[in-house]
């Protein structure tokens, strides 16, 4: 099976037909360094991470780019209301971004601009701008003149009086029309700023993608991906000035975004008190919990992250994890996935699809009484979680580490205890170290083999 994917320029899904077939370029929105990564801001990372892996299970050579926003009127206004420097702030987010990312289990992209480290390509791209008439400076300001492009609204599927309406658009004496959007601004010295031919400034947000992506994967790319929510302004304004300082019809062949993710029904936001941090979450689950709670909604689909979704994805790697715990051997390695695996991926990135397949893997191995086959199930369990980016840890890791208020020689000591009880027959003393054990979150299981503990 090809891969095919949903295209949000065509609105329809079509097969994935790389420009080089061997080199396979994304470029995939970063964040704006000005606060803390929220879990909506986690999925498209999850997300494109897994179509990462997969176009590198399929093509030999592929360059992913996902930038950091580093210079943005957010990070000004939080770097006064913190009383930090700018550049404190966007240091120490980077590096809290960089570690919840990682505790997600993402792969690091092939490249990560700053676009403060890329002022002169935003420079270079607003001069052929204004050099091509589609772009005019005033009062300092440079300015895209949206009338200039007539496929302005394609990608969004709405024309621009219909995308204005509905949009917060800046009514401002320097420009020639309402809908009319920032390429340059000037800065005062407390701001941020650069020298340039329309006196010293601060690009703006949109032609910083356009930069980036540019002198990465050069002028028309392969793949470019983000939340549905930057469909409009900020990918609609990437597409119409790269396309104009270009000369090129298309920026990307293919336009991907992940749907929208509510909490508890409701949209995320600090004043309803259900703004969810990784990091937050990262303090009573563990990434891979987080990871699978992402992937098990398709990608494209509205997400209603609650309690119970968290509960679903650790109950599922716990049974997983078990499975390894009873079947695994250093011999087993992972390689490729099996086909049921790859043909839910590529129709689509059909996570939910993949995992239903894992499942019945897991299900067949329970059942397989023949020694060979259950060695090839459980290789086949291991790479198909690997493409997803699930089972990263050693079984032991998984099950022994997880918020666990005591440690393991103590409860060694704990599960002796109750064994002696258990063979002086005294079963009251043994539920009681059984019950104790549980409220410090250890749960016991009995086998022939002896017994061992978990996480409760």
């Amino acid at each position: 099976m090809s891969l095919k994917l949903y295209n949000s320029l065509s609105r329809t899904k079509e097969t994935f037909q790389p420009i080089d077939q061997d080199h396979v370029r994304m470029y995939v929105c970063g964040p704006t360094v000005y606060d803390r990564a929220h879990i909506g801001n986690a999925r498209p990372v999850v997300v494109f991470d897994v179509l990462y892996r997969l176009l590198k299970f399929q093509y030999p050579k592929v360059t992913y780019v996902r930038n950091i926003t580093d210079v943005d009127d957010k990070i000004n206004i939080a770097s006064k209301n913190l009383g930090v420097s700018i550049n404190e702030l966007t240091v120490r987010t980077t590096a809290q971004y960089h570690k919840d990312m990682n505790a997600l289990g993402v792969l690091s992209p092939d490249y990560e601009p700053r676009a403060t480290q890329h002022i002169p390509e935003m420079i270079s791209l607003i001069e052929s701008l204004i050099e091509r008439g589609y772009a005019y400076e005033s009062q300092g300001h440079v300015l895209f003149k949206v009338s200039e492009f007539k496929s302005y609204g394609h990608l969004s599927g709405r024309n621009p009086d219909e995308l204005l309406a509905g949009a917060r658009v800046e009514i401002a004496p320097y420009k020639q029309d309402p809908g009319d959007f920032v390429l340059w601004k000037p800065s005062l010295q407390d701001l941020p700023g650069w020298d340039s031919p329309w006196g010293r400034g601060r690009p703006g947000w949109h032609i910083e993608c356009s930069a980036m992506s540019w002198k990465y994967l050069g002028e028309v790319f392969d793949i470019h991906g983000g939340g549905i929510d930057l469909i409009f302004p900020h990918h609609e304004n990437e597409v119409a000035q790269s396309c104009c300082a270009h000369g090129t019809t298309k920026m990307a062949n293919f336009w991907l975004h992940n749907g929208h993710l509510t909490v508890d029904g409701s949209k995320m936001s600090k004043s309803l008190g259900n703004f969810l941090t990784v990091d937050d979450l990262l303090a009573n689950h563990r990434g891979e919990t987080v990871r699978l709670a992402l992937l098990m909604t398709h990608y494209r689909q509205p997400l209603d992250w609650t309690a119970d979704v968290l509960v679903q994805a650790k109950q599922t790697l716990d049974r997983l994890y078990l499975v390894l715990r009873d079947h695994d051997d250093d011999e087993i390695s992972v390689g490729q996935p099996p086909a049921a695996i790859l043909d839910a991926l590529e129709d689509d990135l059909n996570t939910p699809l993949a995992l239903s397949h894992i499942h019945q893997i897991v299900g067949t191995l329970h059942k397989s009484s023949d020694a060979n086959e259950k060695k090839k199930l459980v290789e086949e369990l291991k790479s198909a979680a690997f493409i997803l980016g699930l089972l990263q840890l050693s079984p032991g890791e998984w099950l022994q580490g997880q918020q666990i208020k005591i440690n393991a020689a103590e409860i060694e000591v704990l599960i002796e205890k109750r064994n002696l009880a258990r063979k002086n027959r005294d079963f009251a003393e043994a539920d009681r170290v059984r019950k104790h054990l549980l409220d410090l979150g250890v749960q016991l299981e009995d086998s022939v083999q002896g017994t061992i503990w978990r996480s409760s």
